[in-house]
């Protein structure tokens, strides 16, 4: 395990812990972020060298992960940056970032025209999950391939699915649980909200809530832990949630599917995104809620 190089792009709010985690595994990391505060952070880290230069990650990479906000820097760092032109064809690509399954399916074509493998494994389970190593991970791509890489994201998740042979299926999965996950917290804080209204005690309403039909994974995690302490600070944006939402939003469009719920649901999100501030928790989808409940 420690002569395996793990190559590592996107040292942010996910990709740190990630990352803390190989190192403290035995692997060894090379590190980029085109943030040098990103970098700074990892500095002193065991196991970790950190590069100026996305491409220079590939240098003696036996694996080179992407944890990186979009389809787009995960195009610019492969291909604007070179990074693809750099890898060895016996590295394997993991894009773990939150990319549209179309544009992750091409890109694999483009890295296979070079002999180069590429597989998406993005994952669910916010940073409190990166930290702890009880990530969900979702795969699509050579079955082979995550098999070779099984062991580093053993690392990482506590839970590691198959999502399909396509590249692009881990992608694909990934939104449409985003989309799934944003609806249940708007509408479970909109019903939250309502009872605190009609002069309920949310800690109350929570504690029925979570033994009862009503529970999901806004109730018993997101509410008493980021909204009812007034933290906000998940460490996972409104402005990525609203992006997850419309690649599958437009999933379900490219298979003729209506998804009028699917459609009011992002409507919702995208008005209280740009009410927002830019850098807004998605938790704070609350927050809006009840400003606009005051007003």
């Amino acid at each position: 395990m420690s002569q395996v190089t793990i190559g590592f792009v996107g040292l942010g709010n996910m990709g740190e812990p990630m990352v803390r985690r190989l190192a403290a595994a035995g692997y060894a990391v090379r590190g980029y972020d085109v943030a040098a505060q990103a970098r700074e952070r990892l500095a002193d880290t065991a196991g970790v060298t950190l590069v100026t230069a996305p491409a220079d990650v590939a240098d003696g990479a036996d694996v080179v992960i992407l944890m990186l906000p979009d389809s787009s820097v995960v195009e610019q760092v492969l291909l604007g940056d070179g990074l693809l032109d750099r890898v060895a064809p016996t590295t394997l690509i993991v894009d773990m970032s939150s990319s549209e399954p179309a544009r992750t399916r091409a890109l694999a074509e483009r890295a296979a025209e070079r002999g180069v493998t590429l597989v998406d494994a993005p994952v669910s389970g916010g940073v409190v999950g990166a930290k702890a190593g009880s990530l969900t991970i979702m795969t699509g791509g050579s079955p082979t391939a995550l098999a070779t890489v099984r062991p580093v994201l053993d690392v990482l998740g506590g839970k590691v699915v198959h999502a399909g042979d396509i590249p692009g299926a881990g992608h694909a999965i990934k939104a449409l649980n985003n989309l799934m996950s944003a609806a249940h917290l708007l509408i479970s804080s909109e019903a939250l909200l309502a009872g605190q209204a009609f002069g309920l005690d949310p800690e109350v309403m929570l504690e029925i809530v979570n033994t009862s039909s009503g529970k999901n994974w806004s109730t018993e995690l997101k509410w008493p832990r980021y909204i009812l302490p007034g933290a906000y600070n998940s460490g996972f944006s409104m402005q990525f949630m609203v992006k997850d939402m419309n690649i599958a939003l437009g999933l379900a469009e490219a298979g003729g599917f209506p998804a009028p719920g699917s459609r009011a649901v992002v409507a919702a999100w995208t008005i209280a995104t740009a009410e927002m501030p830019p850098a807004a928790d998605h938790t704070e989808i609350a927050r809006w809620l009840q400003q606009n409940q005051d007003t």
